[in-house]
């Protein structure tokens, strides 16, 4: 438990840093903005995408959707695959606590490396798929709901903080304490010696690592504990990149949401681009350069560790766990106010109950009430998190909504009329 506490305290003052970051990134960069200039099976387009993402705090779940939202505005297959690469291994706030924990190198090579596999992965869908006829799909859009309202200064700032201390925490808050926990788990159990038996053999670790990183689900962020810990325990660099890289970006539930919207070639240049990138670099990282520039930061943590935490740490730390119970608190109070008080929607002509499936964090839940709101007839939608359940009110044919949702990746289970 108490390297779990050193990585808090380290960490802390980083974290809220970054997630102020998200939120003012999110309140004031206008939402048309990652649905411009990504048409087109073209250079430009995958380049786009790719610097959009690369800022974005999006996990590997919200950012299916808000992919899936930006194809259906017309991004090519290209564009909306670098998007899926890039986003999902940086952001702007695991940046910022990469460079809390490991150090400025690792803190370059992140975005660097998104950067270099995400274009490389839109470039070879956009060959692969060079004959595709690119169609600008036109929703059917209701200008006084797509029309973002103007907000004053005050509003966005609440929004910003809304956003960052609440939505976010409620996103990636589990996966950061899964993390933490993890790391304090390996350091108790994984032996001191365990990975020096592939000191001369980096391939094979993390060949290793990768087995264990696809399967699991694990954000940009949370991530960052478990590569630490791992490190500490004799893990290479180069094998620590390759799960700080592969690691967020794919997991088996994203792939199979990709391939069901964008086809089998693409989930495969997307796993081919991902994983023989992140093992490359890793190698590059070995062989070419100075294993000092990524140990010595590590050193650096234990070193203030034993010298004491300073009241600004600690305060940082008590802030920190107050804010995710304050964001848990509310995400389990709102699931208990609407099964309390749902049931009743049903018995009413001019509204729709449908249960959906595969929504994880409020990115998820904020694509799919835009897809929804953006219909035709449609007057107002509410949909909860943590049960899934989406109440839509207004005229509008009960199929079209079920399409609408599906479209963007998920699934509607149930319906109640």
């Amino acid at each position: 438990m108490e390297e779990v506490f050193t990585l808090i305290v380290s960490m802390s003052p980083y974290l809220l840093l970054g997630f102020f970051l998200a939120g003012i990134l999110h309140a004031f960069v206008p939402t048309r903005l990652y649905h411009r200039y990504l048409g087109g099976n073209t250079f430009r387009a995958v380049l786009n995408a790719t610097l959009l993402g690369i800022p974005l705090p999006l996990c590997s779940c919200g950012v299916i959707p808000t992919a899936m939202s930006l194809r259906k505005e017309g991004a090519s297959k290209g564009a909306t695959a670098s998007f899926l690469i890039a986003t999902p291994q940086t952001g702007i706030d695991s940046i910022i606590a990469t460079y809390s924990l490991m150090g400025l190198p690792f803190a370059l090579l992140r975005p660097l490396i998104a950067l270099v596999t995400a274009l490389l992965g839109g470039i070879l869908v956009n060959r692969l798929e060079g004959n595709e006829r690119e169609n600008k799909v036109q929703l059917s859009v209701d200008s006084s709901v797509f029309t973002p309202q103007k907000k004053t200064l005050k509003q966005k700032i609440r929004r910003a903080l809304q956003y960052a201390f609440v939505e976010m925490m409620q996103d990636i808050g589990k996966w950061l304490v899964v993390g933490l926990v993890l790391a304090g788990l390996i350091t108790v159990f994984v032996p001191d010696s365990f990975f020096s038996y592939f000191s001369d053999q980096p391939f094979l670790s993390m060949l290793l690592v990768l087995a264990f990183a696809i399967p699991m689900y694990l954000c940009a962020t949370g991530s960052i504990p478990i590569a630490v810990a791992l490190m500490l325990k004799g893990l290479s660099p180069g094998t620590a990149l390759v799960l700080l890289m592969a690691g967020p970006a794919v997991n088996v539930a994203s792939l199979l949401v990709v391939g069901k919207v964008m086809g089998r070639r693409v989930v495969l240049v997307y796993i081919f681009t991902l994983v023989c990138c992140a093992i490359l670099f890793g190698l590059g990282v070995d062989c070419f350069l100075p294993r000092e520039w990524f140990t010595l930061p590590l050193q650096q943590i234990h070193g203030c560790h034993e010298e004491g935490w300073s009241y600004f740490n600690i305060g940082c730390s008590v802030l920190l766990v107050l804010l995710l119970c304050n964001a848990f608190f509310r995400r389990w109070h709102a699931s208990h106010k609407c099964q309390d008080g749902c049931a009743c929607v049903t018995n009413q002509t001019d509204r729709w109950q449908f249960v959906v499936k595969g929504m994880s964090c409020n990115h998820c839940k904020n694509n799919v009430e835009r897809v929804i709101a953006r219909m035709n007839g449609v007057k107002s939608v509410e949909v909860n998190l943590t049960s899934g359940i989406a109440v839509v009110t207004g005229c509008v044919d009960k199929a079209e909504i079920r399409k609408a949702i599906q479209d963007i990746g998920f699934e509607v289970v149930d319906d109640s009329l």
